[in-house]
């Protein structure tokens, strides 16, 4: 990035794009951000970030707009049509999109982009809002290379590493087959846990085997330390669980890939938003799994 492109526009602070957006103002660059919620506004103004009046004004003679926005109508609506971001933006800028979303959608965001001249980097990060201000998430990139190469040092503010995949969607596809290991992991867990329950396993001795054992991945460590205490506060919720379940089933019927785990642990994320817990963190399917096996609370 030139000296010329450091000023950068943020379109939705959020839960992650707040946190990312004072990383990137922490880096020494200029921000100018835009949301629809006036306290996400006024948070992110005493964290001395700039405010802009509307989107355009945001992305106004900006070399670089990066967006966090939370589902595929919001991406469509802030981006796409005569009086979306795309319009607004300059020839020869670069778009940096740091959501999760379809395939389809972005797909549609690349072709405005590029109608326009736009460097369009699909670049979905990988992490939760717990650490977003740690500058310890990770993103997967697809776009133009040469567009990456030049970002480089704006992606390295709010992200430790970045994987570039190619020139298309495959970030995209790389993000939803990363979330569909953790939805399957946390259902696995759920049924491991329930098991050992009922072998008559004390909750602190269970978790200490799957810490100790082969299958003590980063994701199972992650989960057993919140489960010791049965801490179930969101990090990354159910419902947006179910709603990324329902992103990776429709990337696998469009491509031919039968998807049978994914449909399953879809349903089960649906009957856990259906019980009241959809915004409780996505490790719910513990209680789920206690619920379908008549088990109560453990002894901590």
């Amino acid at each position: 990035m030139t000296d010329a492109s450091r000023n950068v526009a943020f379109i939705g602070i959020g839960k992650m794009g707040l946190p990312m957006s004072a990383l990137v103002a922490k880096a020494g660059y200029a921000v100018t951000a835009f949301d629809q919620s006036a306290a996400r506004i006024n948070e992110a103004r005493a964290q001395g970030i700039s405010i802009a009046a509307s989107p355009a004004e945001a992305v106004s003679g900006k070399a670089a707009i990066i967006t966090s926005l939370p589902d595929d109508a919001a991406l469509r609506g802030a981006l796409l049509g005569p009086a979306g971001l795309i319009a607004a933006m300059a020839a020869g800028s670069v778009l940096i999109e740091t959501s999760t979303v379809s395939v389809e959608a972005s797909t549609e965001v690349a072709a405005a982009a590029q109608a326009r001249g736009i460097a369009y980097l699909r670049s979905p990060v990988s992490g939760n809002a717990s650490i977003v201000h740690t500058g310890a998430l990770t993103c997967f990139v697809s776009g133009p290379k040469d567009a990456f190469e030049n970002a480089k040092p704006l992606f390295a503010a709010f992200t430790r590493a970045q994987t570039y995949l190619g020139p298309a969607e495959e970030a995209r596809y790389a993000k939803l087959s990363v979330n569909l290991m953790i939805a399957v992991s946390a259902a696995m867990m759920a049924e491991s846990l329930a098991l050992a329950r009922k072998g008559g396993i004390a909750w602190q001795d269970i978790l200490k085997v799957l810490d100790d054992s082969a299958v003590a991945s980063p994701m199972v460590k992650y989960k057993t330390a919140p489960l010791r205490t049965r801490d179930f506060e969101s990090t990354f919720s159910c419902k947006q669980m179910a709603k990324d379940l329902d992103l990776i089933l429709g990337a696998g019927h469009a491509v031919g890939v039968p998807l049978q785990l994914a449909a399953q642990v879809r349903e089960t994320y649906g009957s856990l938003v259906a019980q009241g817990d959809g915004d409780t963190d996505f490790i719910a399917t513990v209680k789920h799994l206690e619920r379908l096996s008549g088990l109560g609370e453990p002894k901590l």
